[in-house]
C-alpha cells in the first residue's frame, strides 16, 4: 500500500516523530503533527515527507505549510520530499536533489510503500 509518510528529523539525523496518511496523494492536516512540530521546535532541523507516486517536487500544499510553520516556530527549517526519483531538499530557499541519502530514507521509503 502506498501512502504519504511524515518525519520530523532532529540533530544527528534522529527521527523525532512520524505519522502516516492513508493515501499516496495527500497527508491530511493533523493537530498531533502541529503539536509535535511545536514540542520538538528546539531540536528540529528537517521536516520531510514522502510522495510515493511522485512528483519529485513540493506541492502547492507543501508550499503553504512551509509558509505557515516557519513563522509559527520562529525559525527557518530545511524541508524535504522523498519520491521515487530521490530526496529533494530545500535549504535557504534553494532546492537540490541529495547526492547521498540519510539512513532514515530507506525507512521512509519502506513505510511509504515505494
Amino acid at each position: 500500500m502506498s501512502r504519504e509518510v511524515f518525519f520530523l528529523i532532529g540533530r544527528g539525523d534522529a527521527v523525532l516523530w512520524s505519522d502516516a496518511g492513508e493515501s499516496a496523494l495527500a497527508l491530511p492536516d493533523s493537530r498531533a503533527r502541529w503539536e509535535a512540530l511545536w514540542r520538538h521546535r528546539e531540536e528540529l532541523e528537517l521536516v520531510v515527507h514522502s510522495h510515493p507516486l511522485g512528483p519529485h517536487a513540493f506541492s502547492a500544499e507543501d508550499e503553504s505549510t512551509m509558509a505557515a510553520v516557519e513563522p509559527a516556530l520562529g525559525k527557518t527549517l530545511a524541508w524535504a520530499v522523498l519520491s521515487p526519483k530521490g530526496l529533494l531538499v530545500r535549504r535557504d530557499g534553494k532546492d537540490e536533489t541529495a547526492a547521498t541519502l540519510p539512513w532514515w530514507a530507506d525507512v521512509l521509503r519502506l513505510a511509504s510503500g515505494m
